[in-house]
C-alpha cells in the first residue's frame, strides 16, 4: 500500500513538473508569437524535447514561412503591377501627345502641304493609341474568368486568304520601312478550326510585332502543321523567350512606341483558347515564333 502511495506521489509530481514545463512552453511560445506580430522574423523554439510539440512547432515555422513567403511574392507582383501601369500609361500618353502636337502645328500652319502631313502624322499616333486601347479592351476581357470562347463559332478557316488581309492591311507600315514579307506555304489549302476573327488578331499582333521590334522584314512558314513567324532582332533587344508571351514584357529597355506589351500575351491566350499552343526560339540574330492548331 506504502508502495503505491509513493508511486502515485512520483507519477502526480512528474506530471506536475509536466504541466510546468509545458505551460512554460506555451507561455514562450505566445511570446515569440508576439514578437512574430510586431515585425520579426524569428523561429519559434521550445525548451522541452517532448516530440509531439516539437513537431508542432516545426509545423508553425512552416506555416509562417510560407506566409511570409507568399507576402513576399504579393509585394513583389504589385510592386510590378504599379510599374507596369506607369510605363503604359505613359506609352498611352506618347501617342496621344504626340497627336495633339501635331494638329496644334497643323492649325498654326498656313501651308496646306504642310497641313495635309501634320495631319497624317497625327492620324498615325491616334491609330497606334486606338491599337492600344483595343488591346488593353481584348486583355481585359480574356482575364475575365467568365471569358469562354463558343465552340459554335469556331468553324474551318484557310489561313492563307486571311493571312494575305493582314499583310495588305499592314502595307503602309511595311513600306516606311523599306521591308516587304515573304511566305512560304508548302500547302495553300492550310486551314485551322478557328474563329475568323480571333485567327485574324493573333496574326495581325505577330506581324505587329515583327514590325515594332524587329530589325526589319518577316518571312511566314507553313510546314506541316505548324505556322512560323521569322524576323531578325537587333543585339541590344534579344528577347527573353520564356518570358516573351508574358503580360507587359518588352525586351527593349527604350520602350518603342505603339507598344503595350500586351500583344503576344494575347497571341498566347488566344491560340490555347482555340486549342493551339505557341513558343518561341531565338537563334543567330532570329526570333522565330510557332504556332501549332488542333487538325481541322
Amino acid at each position: 500500500m506504502v508502495i503505491l502511495l509513493i508511486l502515485s506521489g512520483i507519477i502526480c509530481i512528474w506530471l506536475s513538473l509536466s504541466c510546468l514545463r509545458l505551460r512554460a512552453d506555451i507561455r514562450y511560445l505566445h511570446e515569440q508569437l508576439g514578437e512574430i506580430e510586431r515585425g520579426s522574423h524569428i523561429e519559434l523554439a521550445v525548451y522541452s524535447r517532448r516530440q509531439s510539440l516539437l513537431a508542432f512547432c516545426r509545423r508553425l515555422n512552416r506555416v509562417l514561412q510560407e506566409k511570409d513567403a507568399s507576402h513576399n511574392r504579393y509585394e513583389k507582383a504589385e510592386k510590378k503591377l504599379k510599374q507596369n501601369i506607369t510605363d503604359l500609361a505613359h506609352d498611352i500618353r506618347t501617342p496621344l501627345t504626340g497627336a495633339s502636337g501635331y494638329v496644334q502645328l497643323a492649325r498654326e500652319s498656313t501651308d496646306s502641304i504642310k497641313k495635309e502631313h501634320y495631319l497624317e502624322a497625327a492620324g498615325k499616333r491616334l491609330a497606334e493609341l486606338s491599337d492600344m486601347l483595343e488591346e488593353l479592351f481584348l486583355y481585359t476581357r480574356l482575364t475575365d474568368e467568365d471569358y469562354s470562347l463558343p465552340k459554335e463559332s469556331l468553324k474551318k478557316t484557310y489561313v492563307l486568304p486571311l493571312l494575305s488581309e493582314c499583310l495588305l492591311s499592314l502595307y503602309s507600315a511595311f513600306e516606311e520601312r523599306g521591308t516587304s514579307p515573304e511566305i512560304d506555304f508548302a500547302s495553300e489549302d492550310f486551314c485551322i478550326y478557328a474563329e475568323e476573327e480571333i485567327l485574324q488578331r493573333i496574326f495581325l499582333n505577330l506581324i505587329r510585332n515583327a514590325l515594332l521590334h524587329g530589325r526589319g522584314g518577316i518571312t511566314i512558314l507553313q510546314k506541316e502543321d505548324l505556322l512560323i513567324f521569322e524576323n531578325p532582332v537587333s543585339q541590344d533587344s534579344i528577347p527573353d523567350t520564356e518570358q516573351l508571351f508574358d503580360r507587359f514584357y518588352k525586351a527593349d529597355s527604350a520602350r518603342r512606341k505603339g507598344s503595350s506589351g500586351l500583344g503576344l500575351f494575347i497571341v498566347k491566350e488566344l491560340t490555347e483558347s482555340l486549342g493551339g499552343k505557341v513558343w518561341a526560339e531565338y537563334s543567330h540574330g532570329l526570333l522565330r515564333i510557332l504556332l501549332r492548331f488542333p487538325p481541322s
